[in-house]
C-alpha cells in the first residue's frame, strides 16, 4: 500500500486553522443537522434511518473534534457568504478523510503476500493501528440511556451534587429532555423563517439555540434551576481549549459541550454530546473532592451491580437472581465473589462488572496502557469469573446471596454463562475483546459476552422471556470468534431481525450499522415514545404467533431441564421451518381432536445432529411418557444423533403435557440395531408439513400383528392401525 504522504499533525494543524475561521460555526451547524437530524412522516421507519448512515457523515467524534477545535479562539459567529460556507464544508469533508486515511495507515504496516499466508499477520497487536477503531467505533449507547442510566448511577449523590452544584442529576437530565423538545418544536418555525430570507442568509445555526426561559417552560422547572444546569454543562467564556493540541488529547467540550452566544442563548450542537457528559462528567466534579471519592467509587460500584441484577430480573424473575454473590469455602472463609448471578433451570449467567474507562494515554496508542486498562477493565473480570465457575461443582461450597439467600444449585449445570460488564461507553469495546481477551477451557463454562450497561439494558428491553434471551447469549457466545461489528447492539438487531445463525462453513462476518435501524426505532419508541413499531419486524413479531412459539412460553414458564434443551433448538431454527413445524403441529391435533385416538409426527434436525418426536393423545401419562421414551430412544439410536427431544402434546390448544431430552454419546447395541431395523428416515420440517396436507406418507407397510412403530408396545391393530396422520 503507498504511505500516506502527510502525518497526522499536519492534518490536523490545517484543520485548526480552517476550524477557527470567522462564521466557521455555521459550517458545524450544517453538519449537524445534515448528519444527526432524522427527518420522517408519520411513524419513522427503517428506511428513514437507514438514510442517517453513510460512509459520508460526520460521526460524533469528528464533529466534538470540530467544535473543540474553534474553541480554541474566539468564536465568529458572522456569517459568511454561501461560497466561503461551502468552502468551509469542501475543506473540512477532505481533511477529516485525509485524516482516517492517514489513521488507516498503520493497519496496513507489513501486509505482504508472504505475512498473509504465514497466517500470522495481526495488525492491531500494536497500539497506533488501535487509535482508528477506538476513534471511530460506533456509539454503544443511545443518547436517552445516557439520560436513564445517569438518573440512576447518580441517585445516590444527590445530596452531594445539590450542596455544590445546586441541582441533582434528575435536573439536568430533564433540563437535557427539555433542550431537545425545544429544539424539535423549533424546527418548522426556524424553517419558515429560512423561507421568507434570500438564500445568502441561511442557516441552520438558529434550530440549535435555546433560551433558558423556554427550556424551563418546557421543563416545567424553575427558570435559576434550570440556568444552573445549562450553565454547569456550558463551555466558560475564558476557556480555549489549550491542552487538545492532538486527535486524541483531552477535549474539554466533551465535558462542557454547550456554547454561550452573543445575545445570551445557549447553543447545544448535538444532543448526544449533553446527555453523555451528564452521564460522564459529574463523576469528575465529585472526584476532585477526595474526602468525598471514596464514597463516589462504593456507589459506582453498586451502581453497575444494582443495575444489571435488576434488569436481569425483568427477564428472569427476582427469585432467579442474585446480587452479591459469596462463595463459601468453611465459616468466614470466603473462595470467591459473584456480583450477580442468574440460575435458570439448568443454566447459569456469572456476571462481574467493572467500573475502570480508557484512559486518554491508551486512546493515544500507548500500546502497554491499552493492554493494562482492558486488563483492569476486562480480563480481571473474567478471571474472577471462571474460577467462580469452577466452584460450582465442589461440594465444600456453598452459595449465599448479600439478602441472606442460600443458593441451591441444580445437581448438573448444563451451561454457564460469563457476562464481563462496563458501566461506562469503552470505544471499541468488542474489537478489543477479540484481541486481548485470554480465555482458559472450563467444562460448561461458555465463551464469554464483554458488554457495557447499556447493551445489557438494550438486550433486557427486547428479549424478555427467558428462552429468548439465553438462546441468543447461547449463539453470541458461540460464534465470538466468527462475528465482528462495531458494537454489540449491531449484532443483537441482526438477531432481532434474521435469528443469529452462521453456517458452519463460514469463516467470518462483519456486521454493517445499518442493521440496527429496527432497533434505534424499537428503543426510541419504547423510552422515549417516539413513534414508530416498538418491536422491530423479525423473530419476536413472526414466530410468537404460531403455535411452536406458544410451546417456546409454555417451556418458560416452567423451566425444567428436560424441555429447556428443547426450547434452544426450536429457537434457533429458520422461519420457514419454524412455521411449517408449527402447521403440522396444528394439523396433527387436529387428527386427535376428531378420532380420539394417538398421532405422532418426527422431524431430522440433520445439521444440529439432533431431532424431534412429538406424540399427540390425551392417554395416562403412565402410558404415555414411556411410548414417548422408548420410541425416542430407538429414534436416536437409528439417526446416531447426539440428542433426541420429545414432546408429548394435548389434542386441546395444542399444549405440551411434558416432555424428554436425550442427551448422552451414542453405543452400537445388537438390539437396538434389531428394534431400529425397519424405521424409516424422519423427514425435514417442509417435508412432513407438504406429506400431512397432501395426504401423503413414506411409511413402510406394517403388518397387523407386528409392534405399532410408535412405540407403545401393543400390535398395531389394537394401536394406530387406520390413524389419519
Amino acid at each position: 500500500m503507498k504511505k500516506h504522504s502527510r502525518s497526522e499533525y499536519e492534518i490536523f494543524a490545517d484543520l485548526a486553522t480552517l476550524c477557527v475561521k470567522p462564521g466557521y460555526v455555521h459550517a458545524i451547524a450544517y453538519f449537524c443537522f445534515r448528519d444527526n437530524t432524522i427527518k420522517y412522516a408519520g411513524a419513522v421507519k427503517e428506511a428513514d434511518v437507514q438514510a442517517m448512515i453513510s460512509p459520508s457523515r460526520l460521526i460524533r467524534t469528528e464533529v466534538t473534534t470540530l467544535i473543540g477545535l474553534m474553541v480554541k479562539s474566539d468564536i465568529d459567529w458572522t456569517l459568511p457568504d454561501p461560497h466561503i460556507l461551502q468552502e468551509y464544508i469542501d475543506n473540512t469533508e477532505k481533511l477529516l478523510e485525509e485524516l482516517h486515511n492517514c489513521m488507516t495507515a498503520p493497519v496496513f504496516d507489513g501486509l505482504t503476500r508472504e505475512a498473509i499466508e504465514s497466517g500470522n499477520f495481526d495488525p492491531f497487536v500494536h497500539g497506533d493501528a488501535l487509535r482508528e477503531p477506538i476513534f471511530y467505533g460506533g456509539e454503544s449507547a443511545y443518547n436517552f440511556q445516557h439520560l436513564d442510566l445517569a438518573a440512576r448511577k447518580y441517585s445516590a449523590d444527590a445530596e452531594w451534587l445539590r450542596t455544590h452544584y445546586g441541582f441533582t442529576i434528575d435536573d439536568a437530565c430533564a433540563v437535557a429532555l427539555a433542550v431537545e423538545r425545544v429544539q424539535s418544536d423549533r424546527f418548522g418555525e426556524v424553517r419558515e423563517k429560512m423561507r421568507a430570507l434570500p438564500p445568502n442568509e441561511w442557516t441552520m445555526l438558529p434550530y440549535f439555540a435555546v433560551t433558558v426561559a423556554d427550556v424551563a417552560a418546557k421543563a416545567g422547572m424553575d427558570p435559576e434551576l434550570v440556568d444552573r444546569v445549562l450553565t454547569a454543562f456550558t463551555l466558560p467564556d475564558c476557556e480555549h481549549n489549550n491542552g487538545f493540541g492532538a486527535l486524541h488529547d483531552f477535549n474539554t467540550v466533551c465535558a462542557t459541550p454547550l456554547l454561550r452566544m452573543p445575545n445570551g442563548e445557549v447553543l447545544s450542537l448535538q444532543p448526544y454530546a449533553l446527555a453523555e457528559a451528564i452521564y460522564d462528567t459529574p463523576f469528575y466534579w465529585m472526584a476532585q473532592d477526595k474526602d468525598y471519592l471514596p464514597v463516589l467509587s462504593k456507589h459506582r460500584g453498586e451502581f453497575t451491580e444494582e443495575f444489571v441484577a435488576q434488569r436481569l430480573s425483568l427477564v428472569f424473575g427476582e427469585e432467579h437472581v442474585y446480587a452479591n454473590v459469596n462463595i463459601l469455602e468453611t465459616k468466614g472463609a470466603t473462595a470467591g465473589e459473584i456480583d450477580v448471578l442468574v440460575v435458570w433451570g439448568d443454566r447459569a449467567i456469572i456476571v462481574q462488572a467493572k467500573s475502570k474507562r480508557l484512559t486518554l494515554e491508551a486512546r493515544k496508542g500507548n500500546d502497554q496502557v491499552i493492554r493494562d486498562d482492558f486488563r483492569k477493565s476486562v480480563q480481571d473480570a473474567y478471571d474472577q469469573a471462571v474460577q467462580c465457575a469452577q466452584c460450582f461443582d465442589d461440594n465444600r461450597f456453598a452459595l449465599t446471596a448479600a439478602d441472606g439467600r442460600q443458593i441451591v444449585l441444580p445437581d448438573k449445570l448444563k451451561e454457564i454463562y460469563i457476562f464481563c460488564v462496563v458501566s461506562d461507553h469503552y470505544p471499541a469495546l468488542s474489537f478489543q475483546a477479540r484481541q486481548f481477551l485470554n480465555t482458559a477451557t472450563v467444562p460448561r463454562v461458555q465463551p464469554p459476552l464483554v458488554l457495557d450497561v447499556f447493551t445489557i439494558d438494550a438486550m433486557t428491553e427486547m428479549l424478555q422471556l427467558p428462552l429468548h434471551f439465553l438462546s441468543y447469549v447461547n449463539r453470541r457466545a458461540s460464534y465470538s470468534d466468527q462475528l465482528m461489528a462495531s458494537h454489540e447492539l449491531t449484532i443483537l438487531a441482526y438477531h432481532l431481525k434474521q435469528n443469529l445463525w452462521i453456517n458452519p462453513d463460514v469463516d467470518f462476518i462483519h456486521l454493517g450499522d445499518d442493521l440496527s435501524a429496527g432497533l434505534d426505532i424499537a428503543m426510541a419508541a419504547r423510552r422515549r415514545s417516539v413513534p414508530g413499531d416498538t418491536t422491530p419486524d423479525g423473530i419476536l413479531t413472526r414466530f410468537n404467533a404460531t403455535t411452536l412459539g406458544r410451546i417456546v412460553k409454555e417451556i418458560e414458564a416452567r423451566p425444567d431441564p428436560a424441555t429447556i434443551e428443547l426450547g434452544f433448538l426450536l429457537l434457533t431454527l429458520s422461519e420457514d421451518a419454524f412455521k411449517n413445524i408449527s402447521r403440522a403441529i396444528d394439523r396433527l391435533a387436529a387428527c386427535a381432536r376428531a378420532d380420539g385416538r394417538h398421532h405422532d409426527l418426527t422431524f431430522g434436525f440433520g445439521a444440529n445432529g439432533s431431532g424431534l418426536t412429538i406424540h399427540c393423545n390425551a392417554d395416562p401419562e403412565s402410558i404415555a411418557g414411556p411410548r414417548l421414551r422408548s420410541y425416542c430412544e430407538r429414534r436416536k439410536y437409528k439417526e446416531r444423533a447426539s440428542k433426541w427431544f420429545g414432546l408429548c402434546m394435548s389434542p386441546k390448544g395444542p399444549n405440551v403435557r411434558f416432555g424428554i431430552s436425550l442427551s448422552y454419546p451414542w453405543e452400537q447395541s445388537d438390539a437396538m440395531d434389531e428394534a431400529t431395523r425397519d424405521m424409516r428416515t424422519p423427514e425435514s420440517p417442509e417435508e412432513v408439513y407438504k406429506a400431512l396436507f397432501r395426504g401423503k406418507t413414506r411409511r413402510k407397510k406394517i403388518g397387523r400383528n407386528e409392534p405399532c412403530p410408535c412405540g407403545s408396545g401393543l400390535k398395531y391393530k389394537k394401536c394406530c392401525l387406520g390413524k389419519k396422520a
